[in-house]
C-alpha cells in the first residue's frame, strides 16, 4: 500500500476516503510550499493530505509542483490536473496586520478560509480553529457572495479569529519536507 493509499485509508476510518490528489501552492510570509490536497468523495469534505499515523500526523511539503507530481506518481497516483492553484496567503496576512485600514482581499480570504478548514481536517486539528457559529456562517455566506462590506461586527470578528488561527495552524503544523516516496512515512 502506498503512502497516499495509507493516508486515504486512514481518512476512510475517520471521515470517508479521498479522491484524486491536487497540487496546491501556498505562498505565505513565514511558510510556503506545495501540498497535496484531496477532494472528498461524494459528500465527504476535502482535506490536505497528511501522514496516516494519528500520533505523528505531518503535512508532506514540496518546494515545487513537479516534486509533488513525482511523489504522487511514485505512489501509483496521478494528480487530478496538471494545473496548480495558488493560495496567495501573503495577501491575507498583510490584511490581518491592519484590517481596519486595508481593503479585504475577498478571493484570497475565501481561499484561505477553505484551505484552513481542509488543513485542520487533514491534521485532525479542528479544535485549533474557532468553532462554527452563526457569525462565522453568516460571514462565510457574505464572503462567498463577495459582500464583505456587509459583514456585521460579530461576523468581522469571526473572520479575523478564524484567519489568525488558520495562519497560526499553517505556520506551526508539522511538515515533512520533500518526503521520500518509498517506504518512509509521509
Amino acid at each position: 500500500m502506498t503512502e497516499i493509499e495509507r493516508a486515504d485509508a486512514g481518512a476512510a476510518g475517520r471521515r470517508g476516503g479521498g479522491g484524486s490528489p491536487h497540487a496546491y501552492r501556498v505562498r505565505g510570509l513565514s511558510r510556503s510550499g506545495v501540498v497535496l490536497w484531496i477532494g472528498g468523495r461524494d459528500d465527504e469534505p476535502d482535506r490536505v493530505l497528511t501522514s496516516p499515523a494519528p500520533e505523528s500526523r505531518r503535512v508532506p511539503l514540496f518546494a515545487t509542483a513537479r516534486q509533488a507530481r513525482v511523489y504522487a506518481r511514485r505512489q501509483g497516483r496521478r494528480l487530478a490536473t496538471s494545473e496548480v492553484d495558488t493560495l496567495e496567503l501573503v495577501r491575507v496576512e498583510r490584511w490581518l496586520e491592519d484590517p481596519g485600514r486595508r481593503h479585504v482581499p475577498p478571493g484570497a480570504v475565501l481561499e484561505a478560509w477553505n484551505f484552513f478548514d481542509d488543513l485542520a481536517r487533514g491534521l485532525d486539528a479542528a479544535h485549533r480553529l474557532p468553532s462554527q457559529g452563526a457569525a462565522r456562517h453568516g460571514a462565510y455566506e457574505r464572503l462567498f457572495g463577495n459582500e464583505c462590506a456587509e459583514w456585521t461586527p460579530d461576523e468581522r470578528r469571526a473572520v479575523l479569529a478564524l484567519l489568525r488561527a488558520g495562519v497560526a495552524l499553517w505556520n506551526s503544523c508539522p511538515v515533512t519536507l520533500r518526503p521520500r516516496s518509498g517506504g518512509a512515512s509521509v
